[in-house]
């Protein structure tokens, strides 16, 4: 078995593409559109599907928002100078709502942002 990718829905689909390739480096993989059901998927990554986990971005047409729910956690990606992402990501205008450190009772630097969409993304120094 492999994880093949996670899904999150999405208000705004090019929004979120732009978010994720332009602020995050991912590639937009591939992306379809299915008129009957209303819905367009995005697939996008670091690297191909066939080797790397990648995210699934589902917009359906007819929603704008979402209730994200108290079950879902975050996203984490590894970064490699966390604070000088961190600044980059606050000058193009993301939420940084927790800013770089260490992780409490930990040394591993952390830090969180949310996607346009609200959803948690953690950065973890490597």
């Amino acid at each position: 078995m492999r994880f093949l990718h996670t899904m999150l829905r999405v208000g705004n689909l090019q929004r979120s593409i732009d978010f994720y390739t332009n602020i995050l480096g991912m590639k937009l993989l591939r992306q379809s559109e299915n008129t009957e059901y209303r819905y367009t998927l995005a697939f996008l990554g670091y690297g191909d599907e066939s080797e790397n986990t990648v995210i699934e971005l589902t917009y359906n047409w007819d929603t704008e928002e979402y209730d994200h729910g108290s079950a879902f956690g975050h996203l984490a990606l590894g970064v490699d100078d966390i604070y000088k992402v961190c600044e980059d990501m606050k000058t193009q205008g993301c939420d940084v709502y927790r800013e770089p450190g260490p992780v409490l009772g930990g040394d591993t630097v952390i830090a969180f942002v949310r996607d346009p969409d609200g959803y948690a993304i953690e950065l973890i120094q490597e």
